[in-house]
C-alpha cells in the first residue's frame, strides 16, 4: 500500500539522476518523494538521457525536466546562494559523478548542479550505483569520503551479484526525511516495545492479541527519521526497517530483552507500544485434543513498564500506552508511577490504520487521531 506521509510537505527537492541503469528507478523515487508532500524538480546528465527519457522524469515530478543548464542559471535559481531548493538528491550517483563533484568539476548539468549546492551549503544526499570494482576503487573511495567530510549524506548501496546496487527507495526517502527534519534526536537513543505477545497454550497453539505493531513501527520510523538511533523489541517476523531490531515473542521474552538492553545502553526514551500479554496460559504439553471443551488457568504476568521504571539504569522519559482513555484515572497510576507521557487508546485502534489518542502527561491531555504515522509525528512533537 503508497502510504501519503507529510513528512516532506513544502519541501523542494532537486532529484539528480546520472548514467546508472539504476536510472529506471527515478520515476519511482520521484513519485516516493511526492507522496510524502515533497515539490520534485529532475535534472538528467546526457548519459541519463539515453538510459531514460526526460520525459518520464517529466511526468513523474511534474515539471519540465532539465537536461542542461541554460540562461536562466537554473544550477543557482534552485541550490545557489538564497536558492529555492531545500536539497539536492542525486540518485543514482554514478562513480563518474562522484569524482567530479569530488574535484569540483562541472560537466554536466548534475555536477553543475552539486558545486553550486554545496558552495552554498544546500544539503546533498549521494546514492551510488554501479558494479562492485568499481565501488571498491581506492579512488572511488578517497571521494567518497571526501564528500562525506565535507558533510554530504551518502546513502549506502546494496552489495548483491558483484554489484554496488542502488538502495532501497524507502531508504533513501528515509534518509531525505532525516536530512530535511533538522534531526533534533540526533544523539539520541530510543527503545520501543511493539506489536503482540504470543503466549505458548501448547506445542501448537499460542494467546495472542489484535495488535500488529503498526504503531510501533510509526514511532519507530519517526524517531530514525527525527535523528535518533532506535531499538524496536518485537515479536514481528518482518524487520523493522532503518532500526535495530531484537526478537521477543512472549511478555517474558520482551522483559529479559529490555533489561539486558537497559543494563547495556543508557536510553534516553523508552517507549511501550507493545500489547504486552497480562496473563498467560498454563503450558500444556503436546497439543490438546481438539472437539472437547478444556479450561486453561491464565498466570498474571509481570508489568513490563513498571519493571523498566525501577530498573537502576532506567530510561529518562518513558511513555506508556494504556487501553482505555475515557477513563483517565486508569492513565493516572503510571503517571503516578513515574512515567512521563501515557498515550492512552480504545481497543478498536488494535491493527487498525487509524486511531485515537489521548496525550496525557501530569500538566496536560492532548488529543491525537489519524494515521498511525500521523498520531507518530504528533507524539513525537509533544515529547520534544
Amino acid at each position: 500500500m503508497n502510504t501519503i506521509r507529510t513528512t516532506l510537505a513544502g519541501k523542494e527537492i532537486v532529484l539528480g539522476i546520472t548514467g546508472s541503469i539504476a536510472a529506471v528507478d527515478g520515476v519511482k523515487l520521484a513519485h516516493a518523494l511526492r507522496r510524502c508532500g515533497a515539490d520534485v524538480q529532475g535534472v538528467m546528465t546526457s548519459a541519463a538521457c539515453g538510459i531514460l527519457h526526460p520525459d518520464a522524469i517529466t511526468y513523474a515530478t511534474g515539471h519540465e525536466t532539465l537536461t542542461r543548464c541554460g540562461g536562466l542559471v537554473e544550477h543557482v535559481t534552485y541550490c545557489g546562494d538564497g536558492g529555492s531548493a531545500d536539497l539536492l538528491l542525486i540518485a543514482p550517483a554514478t562513480a563518474n559523478t562522484i569524482c567530479k563533484i569530488a574535484h569540483g568539476i562541472d560537466d554536466t548539468p548534475v555536477t553543475t548542479f552539486a558545486t553550486t549546492a554545496i558552495g552554498s551549503t544546500t544539503p546533498v544526499i549521494l546514492v551510488p550505483a554501479m558494479h562492485e570494482s568499481m565501488y571498491r576503487h581506492p579512488g572511488v573511495r578517497a571521494c567518497l569520503e571526501t564528500l562525506k567530510e565535507w558533510g554530504i549524506t551518502i546513502v549506502d548501496p546494496r552489495i548483491e551479484e558483484g554489484k554496488a546496487k542502488i538502495a532501497d527507495t524507502d531508504q533513501i526517502v528515509h534518509e531525505t526525511e532525516r536530512a530535511l527534519s533538522g534531526m533534533p534526536l540526533l544523539g539520541k537513543t530510543v527503545l520501543i516495545t511493539s506489536g503482540p505477545c504470543r503466549e505458548r497454550l501448547d506445542d501448537v497453539r499460542v494467546v495472542t492479541t489484535r495488535s500488529t505493531g503498526k504503531m510501533g513501527r510509526e514511532l519507530a520510523r519517526e524517531a530514525s527519521r527525527l535523528g535518533a538511533e532506535v531499538w524496536v523489541v518485537h515479536g514481528d517476523i518482518l524487520s523493522v526497517p532503518h532500526v535495530r531490531n531484537v526478537y521477543a515473542e512472549s511478555a517474558g521474552d520482551m522483559l529479559n530483552s529490555i533489561l539486558r538492553l537497559c543494563a547495556e545502553h543508557t536510553f534516553d526514551y523508552y517507549i511501550s507500544a507493545a500489547a504486552i500479554s497480562d496473563f498467560a496460559p498454563a503450558v500444556h504439553e503436546g497439543k490438546i485434543p481438539s472437539g472437547q471443551n478444556i479450561s486453561v488457568d491464565l498466570l498474571p504476568q509481570p508489568k513490563i513498564i513498571q519493571e523498566v521504571m525501577q530498573a537502576e539504569n532506567r530510561p529518562k522519559i518513558i511513555v506508556g500506552f494504556k487501553l482505555g482513555w475515557k477513563s483517565r484515572e486508569e492513565a493516572q497510576h503510571l503517571l503516578d508511577a513515574g512515567a512521563d507521557m501515557v498515550a492512552a487508546n480504545t481497543p478498536d485502534t488494535l491493527g487498525a490504520d487509524c486511531g485515537a489518542y489521548e496525550l496525557i502527561t501530569r500538566d496536560s491531555c492532548v488529543h491525537a487521531e489519524g494515521t498511525k504515522a500521523e498520531v507518530a509525528e504528533h507524539l513525537w512533537q509533544h515529547l520534544l
